[in-house]
């Protein structure tokens, strides 16, 4: 993958994946879009990795799709685009069985703020914010807006900041819930490195397994998430996790997972 593009490193179990395209706010072009997924695809293979960081480099998190890049080009279809670069990375966000945390350290706009709102943990600087910019260009909410703006602010609320594209400040995305936690900027590396190493020693099947419950469970019903839970549970109490769990706290001391 490119340096100039999109920085990708790994140290204990932490993942960090920078979009590096600070001079247009990280907005998407085509070749970070691809080596976005080939990332996705690296952090799912590597059973090193415990936990994902996603952040932008500069002072922006990511600012959508670069019009500027596709200005005078040939038309072509947005839903082939969709399909081909974007669906691909929030399936394989969604669908990753590790944590995502967005290190959110300015502004996230259009497909940017969809990639924040997929991600599972966001810590965020007062200085970021968060907009669904599509409306101000003709458009509609896509790269996955329209699943997880509701879920997490109530439709109301989401049809406002859709169809009049408010711009929402860290401390009113707290508060609505489309972040986790929000510091001073000069604290956001240590915030997210927190939170990071914290789940760097979790059991990782467990959050995975978890992960796809939260997935599953607005679309089933009482019945079925009972069900679901059962089976999930046989699997993580097969877990090496689980047993050393058991252990530590019989014999009364820290757990150390190894994510298996």
């Amino acid at each position: 993958m490119s340096e100039q593009i999109l920085q990708y490193s790994v140290t204990n179990g932490i993942a960090t994946i920078t979009l590096n395209r600070p001079e247009v706010f990280n907005a998407f072009d085509d070749q970070q879009s691809y080596e976005l997924q080939d990332a996705l695809k690296q952090v799912t293979r590597d059973v090193n990795v415990r936990v994902v960081i996603l952040t932008g480099a500069g002072r922006a998190f990511c600012s959508g799709q670069d019009l500027k890049a596709i200005a005078g080009a040939e038309k072509r279809s947005l839903a082939d685009s969709l399909h081909k670069r974007y669906n691909p990375i929030i399936r394989a966000m969604r669908e990753l069985p590790k944590p995502i945390i967005c290190r959110l350290n300015g502004v996230a706009a259009g497909a940017g703020c969809s990639l924040a709102l997929a991600c599972d943990y966001v810590v965020a600087s007062t200085e970021a914010s968060l907009i669904e910019v599509f409306v101000n260009v003709g458009l509609v909410l896509d790269s996955g807006s329209s699943y997880f703006l509701p879920r997490l602010v109530g439709m109301r609320k989401a049809f406002e900041l859709s169809t009049l594209g408010t711009k929402v400040k860290a401390d009113e995305a707290l508060r609505l819930g489309l972040v986790n936690q929000v510091v001073a900027p000069e604290e956001l590396d240590a915030a997210v490195q927190e939170i990071a190493e914290r789940y760097a020693c979790a059991p990782t099947k467990a959050i995975g397994l978890m992960k796809k419950m939260l997935n599953k469970s607005f679309e089933s019903s009482l019945d079925e998430m009972l069900d679901y839970e059962a089976y999930c549970q046989e699997i993580a109490g097969n877990s090496s996790d689980n047993r050393e769990g058991v252990a530590a706290f019989n014999e009364k001391r820290k757990p150390v997972f190894t994510g298996e």
